[in-house]
C-alpha cells in the first residue's frame, strides 16, 4: 500500500517540479494524508501478525503437551501426530517471526517518509515560494476578472501591507488545514 503512495509522490515531484507551488503543496498534502492512512494500515497489519504469532505459539505449546501425554500412554500414532503438528507450528512461527521483522522495518521506513513529507508541508510556503504563490494568486484573481489594486510609486507601503496581509491569511489557512488534519487522526 505504501508503495503506491510513494509512487504518487514521485510522480508529483516529477510532474510539478515546484513550477506551481500551490498545486505542488496541495498534491503534497493529499499524498501526506494517504501516507498517514498507509502507515495506520501497516500498524494494523503488524498487530494482526503479532496476534497470529501468539496464537501459533499457544498451539505449539498445546501440541508439545499432547505429545508428552501420548508418550505416557503408549500410543505411537498419537505421538507421531503430535510431533507433526508441533513441527508445522514451529515452521509457521519461524515464518511469522520473519514476517513481523519485515513489517516492523517497513513501518519504520514509512514513518520516516511521512515525517519528511510533513516537514516539507510545514516549511512549504516560506520565502520565495510564498512570493511566487502570491503572484500566482494575483494572476488567478486577474484571470477571473478581479482587479489588483493599482498602486503607484507613492503607494508602495500599501502594496507591502496588502502582501503582508495576504501572507498572513495564507499562513492562517494552512495552519487551520493542518490543525483539522491532526484532529482527524
Amino acid at each position: 500500500m505504501f508503495e503506491s503512495v510513494k509512487a504518487r509522490l514521485e510522480k508529483l515531484l516529477r510532474d510539478h517540479s515546484r513550477s506551481d507551488p500551490r498545486a505542488y503543496m496541495s498534491a503534497l498534502r493529499e499524498a501526506l494524508v494517504e501516507a498517514k492512512v498507509g502507515v495506520a494500515t501497516m500498524r494494523s497489519a503488524l498487530v494482526k501478525s503479532e496476534e497470529e504469532l501468539r496464537r501459533e505459539q499457544r498451539q505449539l505449546t498445546d501440541a508439545e503437551r499432547r505429545g508428552r501425554l501420548a508418550l505416557e500412554v503408549p500410543d505411537q500414532q498419537t505421538v507421531i501426530l503430535a510431533e507433526q503438528f508441533a513441527r508445522r507450528h514451529r515452521e509457521r512461527i519461524a515464518v511469522l517471526e520473519r514476517k513481523i521483522a519485515v513489517q516492523r522495518d517497513e513501518l519504520v521506513l514509512a514513518e520516516r517518509e511521512v515525517e519528511e513529507m510533513l516537514g516539507q508541508v510545514r516549511g512549504g510556503s516560506t520565502g520565495a515560494e510564498a512570493a511566487d504563490s502570491l503572484r500566482a494568486a494575483w494572476r488567478d484573481i486577474e484571470a477571473a476578472g478581479g482587479d489588483r489594486p493599482d498602486s503607484g510609486p507613492d503607494d508602495e507601503r500599501l502594496r507591502a501591507e496588502a502582501d503582508s496581509k495576504l501572507k498572513e491569511r495564507a499562513v492562517e489557512a494552512q495552519l487551520a488545514f493542518l490543525k483539522k488534519k491532526l484532529r482527524e487522526r
